[in-house]
């Protein structure tokens, strides 16, 4: 998820009849519905309307374009409140299908709550489910990052190792909840890579059972970094999105980037790639290659859902194509309100 600097975040809770809750938190989550999903038609930012989403994560397995993210059911001046994690998938990016949730926080039997942000990593045929949560405080204090995985990108997604990967006491940090927005990247000889960090981004490397971490926990140098990770890569260039915030500038999160030779850098800061969400202080970036063309998906605050309007609390999705320069550099994006919808816009 992303808490702008000193500030939390994120959720979901989303009851879907024909979805079926497993009573046992060390089994499986959520079972996928058999009978029909609703299917959205993209008529621009934000993409969905019905509900609020937030820390887009998407995943492109094959020919379809999977999206995770965090419901926002925060009312009135609440905060974040965020319970579980919906998903849904597209193969044209102008109609999506809406899976409703693949898991809750609390299936995590080690887990209070809060379904902040994630990444679902495709590994081996296995799913493997990243993210950040708030610990059981009889057992931790502060946020975690836990694992679960799945056979098929829908799930159901199964607590993987029964306990966090990481917890505040594994790391210094100013504040308990450091430990949060995990980013994966696997390497061609099959290495994997854990990136995440509120106020300082870290990296360690995986063992190959991806629940483990095969070395030390490091730092990475990177300018105004807030929160939010989020690496790729293209051609020979290693990517690493992130939310960063100049108060100098102003107290909103914007995202920036940094570029690399190697997944252990060096980085090389290389600017702003997005400017402020309207109407929520936090802003978090999910990119990847689909079909051809880049796509960046975000959060913003501008959307009303029944008595509701947007806040930090209730954010929506949304999304902008991205483009590189001949050198690797990434091209400003600016937020509209088309995003990649084809329809005509009023």
């Amino acid at each position: 998820m992303a808490i702008g600097g000193k500030r939390m975040k994120r959720g979901l809770s989303l009851a879907v009849a024909s979805l079926v809750v497993l009573a046992s938190c060390s089994t499986q989550s959520i079972v996928r519905s058999a009978g029909p999903e609703s299917v959205i038609v993209n008529r621009g930012n934000p993409l969905f309307r019905d509900l609020y989403t937030a820390d887009p994560a998407p995943l492109v397995v094959g020919d379809t374009l999977y999206l995770y993210v965090g419901h926002d059911e925060a009312r009135g001046d609440q905060f974040f409140n965020i319970n579980q994690w919906l998903a849904y998938s597209t193969r044209d990016m102008q109609h999506w299908t809406a899976h409703g949730p693949i898991m809750k926080a609390t299936d995590f039997a080690w887990v209070q709550k809060d379904a902040w942000a994630s990444q679902v990593h495709e590994k081996d045929g296995k799913f493997w489910f990243y993210t950040s949560v708030e610990h059981d405080p009889a057992m931790s204090i502060g946020k975690a990052i836990g694992v679960a995985v799945a056979d098929h990108p829908l799930g159901p997604f199964r607590d993987a190792r029964g306990s966090a990967l990481v917890r505040s006491e594994d790391t210094e940090g100013p504040h308990n909840w450091d430990d949060i927005d995990p980013t994966v990247w696997t390497e061609e000889d099959g290495t994997s890579w854990l990136i995440w960090g509120n106020a300082v981004p870290r990296i360690a490397r995986l063992k190959p059972n991806m629940i483990e971490f095969d070395g030390p926990i490091r730092t990475i140098d990177l300018p105004d970094f807030e929160e939010g990770p989020w690496v790729f890569k293209r051609g020979d260039i290693y990517y690493l999105a992130y939310a960063s915030m100049d108060k100098a500038i102003s107290p909103d999160e914007r995202i920036s980037y940094a570029t690399a030779p190697s997944i252990e850098g060096p980085w090389t800061w290389r600017g702003e790639l997005m400017g402020s969400a309207p109407n929520s202080f936090t802003i978090h970036a999910g990119i990847v290659e689909f079909k051809g063309d880049w796509y960046l998906f975000y959060h913003v605050g501008t959307l009303s859902v029944g008595d509701q309007t947007g806040a930090i609390g209730r954010r929506a999705v949304a999304v902008e194509k991205m483009h590189f320069n001949p050198d690797g550099t990434i091209q400003p994006v600016q937020q509209t309100t088309r995003g990649v919808s084809i329809l005509p816009q009023s």
